[in-house]
């Protein structure tokens, strides 16, 4: 009898640590990667290099946001690369009007995209990930059709956006903590949020409760499509460049990391926005960590896909409790 108290004992124990490691997980984790670097890396801590990490997370912050909301629906969206990738042709194509109207224009060609993925989804019935891998192959075609090869951008609006800061903080990076702000509070606080972790819980139960699923899936995969699209804007101020042969590449890895470590669940029903910002951090210091180091960049795609699976572990972990 003892024996069998202990091991239930033993049992809850394990199930405890795992939901803990879940939820705050990503934290010890930034926690000890921070410490490394400020013990083993030569000139980490120095504000030009917050400052450059800061600007190089923000794009991954921003597709990550909206990756976790599909995620939180129990799907998922491929097709964020492939975004950015036509979002920096339609810049490219439309800043001869203003940025502020190329904004619009890539905005536009996201939601598109995103429109297109959840009327997949919803009303055809296509999986998630069969519906936006295919926009992810065509939607890349279409920005390389739009614009066959790398292009410089030569705008002063531009160019003080990916360089300029406000009292040493990036522009990039208050935009992208905006946006995490507002898709928190879209989250925790509104209708559509709570329709949306209905879904994510069971969506047959949420059709029969008489809530919208299929317009919910559609806006969703929308908002996906429109983070993307900012982001693909952002990293072009950045980089002074549009190139959608490689702008975007990986990414679909990047932000699914981000938002499976930082705690939302691949089974949805939950989105975890302070999690997925920790998370997108997380694996920019990590990949910088390598860099540092002289490790190759392969690396850093092997330590991502460890993460994911040890994050997706300790996930099924705690759903088996």
């Amino acid at each position: 009898m003892t024996d069998l108290t202990l091991t239930k004992r033993d049992f809850a124990d394990r199930g405890a640590l795992v939901a803990w490691l879940q939820t705050y997980g990503v934290y010890l984790g930034l926690v000890v990667l921070l410490l490394f670097n400020v013990l083993f890396t030569d000139h980490f801590v120095s504000g030009e290099n917050f400052r450059t990490q800061a600007v190089q997370v923000s794009p991954v912050l921003v597709v990550a946001l909206g990756m976790a909301l599909a995620i939180g629906t129990e799907g998922i969206d491929l097709s964020v690369g492939a975004v950015m990738a036509l979002s920096t042709s339609l810049v490219s194509l439309y800043l001869g009007y203003g940025p502020w109207l190329a904004l619009l224009a890539a905005m536009a060609g996201g939601a598109v995209v995103g429109l297109a993925n959840g009327s997949l989804i919803a009303f055809v019935g296509v999986q998630p990930i069969v519906a936006t891998l295919a926009l992810m192959v065509g939607g890349r075609g279409v920005a390389l059709v739009m614009l066959p090869q790398l292009k410089d951008v030569r705008d002063p609006a531009m160019g003080s956006l990916g360089s300029g800061d406000l009292v040493g903080v990036p522009y990039l990076a208050l935009v992208a903590a905006g946006l995490a702000v507002v898709t928190g509070f879209v989250v925790r606080r509104t209708t559509f949020g709570r329709r949306l972790l209905a879904i994510g819980d069971s969506r047959p139960a949420a059709q029969l409760a008489g809530l919208p699923v299929r317009r919910t899936l559609i806006v969703v995969y929308m908002c996906s499509g429109v983070l993307a699209a900012i982001a693909g804007f952002l990293a072009t101020a950045r980089l002074q460049a549009s190139d959608p042969s490689s702008l975007g590449n990986l990414m679909e890895l990047s932000a699914i990391t981000a938002v499976v470590v930082g705690g939302t669940p691949l089974t949805g029903g939950r989105v975890r926005i302070g999690g997925t910002v920790a998370g997108a951090v997380l694996i920019q210091l990590l990949t910088a960590t390598l860099i540092k180091h002289d490790l190759p960049s392969s690396w850093t795609q092997i330590a991502q896909a460890v993460v994911i699976v040890l994050a997706v572990y300790a996930a099924r972990e705690r759903a088996g409790r």
